[in-house]
């Protein structure tokens, strides 16, 4: 399980942590959200900004999980739009939605995709822990106008699988005995990211572009790669892969010394519906 997994445990279609950053229920599930959100929102932003949205606009965001995209989504579609916030889980709506935002139960991969011809589809660390990924890749293409656009965000550990990519001492060295650990126990594709390109272009879509973002040396990071190793102690013991002593010093020395913590790359995606 990596930091992006242990979010995912609490809510298989929210919005995910890419290894690096994360929480399950439970576990710091709030302050993830925020660092997150803090982390994160800032390029899907950028991107979303790149594809012209605007006042009228009518969005799908799958696998929502909250409201900080969602919310900046309504606010630049305007009241003539739309945005549709779906996932399977929707308890992290704790207020009814209003115009012109909509939360709705609704599986990606499993659902018949909503109607309506969006101009945007946006899936923020969604794919990879969705069964049948490619079912999700077309329900989303399907729900798109023509001209419409696609953004997939998804992280790659295996690109940058180091918790301190400037290794120089006993902490970082333990920092990233601890990150490889968690790799070791996710078990799913951890390139999944780097080929979301390839899988645009076989879908049928054009104009494909994506890059690749991972902070580094931000309090965020700290706190999520806390709160993802209180999460993932009792399964990473267990399983062998590290010790209660060697998490324990984990965790004070990212409370004592400035530990240059980073996440894995989150891999953004985008393409146009012909």
């Amino acid at each position: 399980m990596t930091l992006i997994d242990a979010h995912l445990t609490g809510n298989r279609n929210r919005n995910r942590l890419p290894a690096g950053a994360g929480a399950g229920a439970g576990t710091g599930t709030g302050q993830c959200s925020e660092a997150f959100s803090a982390l994160f929102d800032p390029t899907t932003f950028r991107h979303i900004e790149r594809l012209g949205i605007g006042p009228g606009w009518r969005c799908w965001e799958v696998g929502a999980g909250g409201f900080s995209v969602v919310s900046w989504l309504a606010k630049r579609v305007g009241p003539t739009g739309r945005v549709l916030a779906t996932d399977t889980d929707i308890s992290w709506q704790t207020s009814a939605a209003r115009p012109p935002v909509e939360v709705r139960v609704h599986d990606v991969a499993a659902d018949v995709p909503p109607g309506g011809g969006f101009d945007l589809v946006h899936a923020r660390l969604v794919l990879d822990r969705v069964p049948d990924r490619e079912a999700a890749l077309r329900s989303m293409i399907r729900a798109l106008r023509p001209g419409g656009r696609l953004l997939v965000e998804e992280a790659d550990p295996a690109l940058q699988p180091l918790a301190c990519p400037d290794e120089h001492g006993p902490a970082e060295q333990l920092a990233n005995r601890l990150r490889a650990a968690l790799i070791a126990e996710r078990g799913n594709d951890l390139a999944y990211g780097r080929g979301l390109p390839r899988l645009l272009r076989a879908a049928g879509l054009r104009q494909v572009e994506a890059d690749a973002y991972f902070p580094l040396a931000s309090p965020a990071c700290a706190a999520l790669e806390t709160a993802t190793i209180l999460h993932s102690r009792t399964s990473l013991t267990s399983a062998g892969l590290t010790t209660e002593a060697d998490i324990a010093d984990h965790l004070a020395n990212i409370t004592a010394q400035p530990l240059d913590l980073a996440t894995a790359p989150l891999i953004s995606t985008w393409g146009r519906k012909p």
